[in-house]
């Protein structure tokens, strides 16, 4: 107890540490949508030592175990919207824990899944109904939901697809929910390698050819009763902007595109962020998984070393850092591909991602086939940030106004 007058212990305080202070924004920015309380993830924040992945898992995971306790006990009592909003904060609460645990370690899978499990659960209590879906590729099990809004028409379908480490789950609450109070109908699907397939299939990892996943889905949703073939729309969210560039490619039934960001040349793209291209280092100073436990700390960091664990495995076995990294060449979309874009795209990029994505949006507004409306997010509207994280209301206004208004003229 303190003995002066206070308003309250919690204190808005981020990380020293750039990418770990990111991640609270990422967390703090679903707060718009349902995915969690300010006040939550402050306190887990003062927490949590700076640039320490195990200590966010462990605070983010109890977070998610508390949640969704709090949520069983509502919906035993049927409270049905108190239940729905709790199990919707656990989710999230349980992919944060996910994000920086490494994905071989048994409790990857274990957040992955309560995230998975509450998520459903907050969807039994919501108006919209939530189908369990299954695509494959090459054996692969691939997860996906179909959502429909209590009062939607069924004749427009956004179809979304996220990146290196989103989740079907987070692009619910970050984009997909904006898009139900809109009366789209939302397909949210996943490919080799990304969080969620990683989930059920351990040795799975990352395809450059993602026409033939978007093509399963694209023939699911122009199957359903209602759906205007007119009306098809696809989001990618971050490594999901070159996913879904992709599949537009090669995909014509595609009527309305939106890249955040357009990814072109995943490469150049990461290579940015490191400022060195490890695909040309000498074999000499290579290293795999099994180093990274050997390398000190002064050379890198817990963090560095979750994110190149992470990193080598999701692009495949056997996996070292250089070879990595050539692997992640062949991510790249050429200019015949963009030119086979034709229909109409938003093209999403935040004034704070750095130089090269900044390149690439103005190389695919260039190049693309088709009408393309380019939008830049500012520091002034505190949406800079990679995907918009920190503003997903605007983000949501600029991209569902887009779409009413392109899909509307079809």
């Amino acid at each position: 107890m303190v003995e002066t007058l206070e308003r309250g212990h919690t204190r808005v305080q981020g990380f020293q540490d750039p990418e770990m202070d990111h991640q609270l924004m990422r967390q703090l920015g679903s707060v718009r949508y349902g995915g969690a309380s300010i006040g939550e993830c402050l306190a887990a924040a003062s927490r949590i030592r700076d640039a320490d992945p195990a200590s966010w898992s462990l605070e983010f995971s109890e977070a998610g175990r508390r949640q969704s306790e709090d949520a069983t006990l509502r919906a035993r009592n049927g409270h049905a919207i108190s239940a729905r909003d709790q199990y919707l904060v656990a989710c999230n609460s349980y992919r944060a824990a996910e994000y920086y645990c490494p994905v071989d370690d048994p409790r990857h899978l274990e957040y992955g899944m309560a995230s998975r499990q509450a998520f459903l659960w907050s969807m039994q209590w919501d108006e919209a109904s939530c189908v369990e879906l299954w695509f494959s590729h090459e054996g692969l099990r691939l997860p996906a939901y179909h959502i429909r809004g209590a009062r939607s028409a069924g004749d427009r379908v956004l179809m979304i697809v996220s990146g290196f480490d989103g989740t079907l789950e987070e692009s619910y609450i970050a984009n997909g929910r904006a898009a139900l109070e809109r009366g789209y109908d939302l397909l949210l699907f996943t490919g080799p390698g990304q969080m969620d397939t990683w989930r059920f299939n351990a040795s799975s990892h990352f395809a450059p050819e993602f026409e033939a996943v978007g093509r399963q889905a694209v023939d699911y949703a122009l199957a359903q009763p209602g759906v205007n073939p007119r009306r098809l729309a696809l989001m990618g969210i971050s490594f999901g902007g070159y996913f879904a560039s992709r599949i537009a490619a090669h995909e014509p039934r595609i009527r309305a595109l939106i890249p955040n960001s357009p990814i072109i040349d995943l490469h150049a793209y990461m290579t940015s962020f490191i400022g060195l291209d490890p695909a040309t280092l000498p074999e000499s100073d290579d290293f795999g998984v099994a180093d990274l436990e050997h390398i000190p700390d002064a050379v890198m960091n817990a963090q560095k070393r979750i994110m190149s664990r992470n990193l080598m495995l999701r692009f495949g076995r056997p996996a070292s850092f250089v070879q990595t990294y050539r692997r992640i060449k062949d991510f790249r979309l050429s200019p015949e591909e963009l030119a086979a874009i034709r229909c109409p795209s938003l093209a999403l990029v935040g004034d704070g991602e750095g130089a090269e994505p900044l390149r690439q949006w103005q190389v695919f507004q260039d190049l693309v086939g088709g009408p393309c409306t380019p939008r830049l997010f500012t520091a002034l509207e505190g949406a800079d940030a990679h995907c918009q994280t920190s503003n997903l209301a605007l983000s949501a206004a600029v991209t569902m106004d887009w779409l009413d208004e392109t899909l509307g003229t079809l």
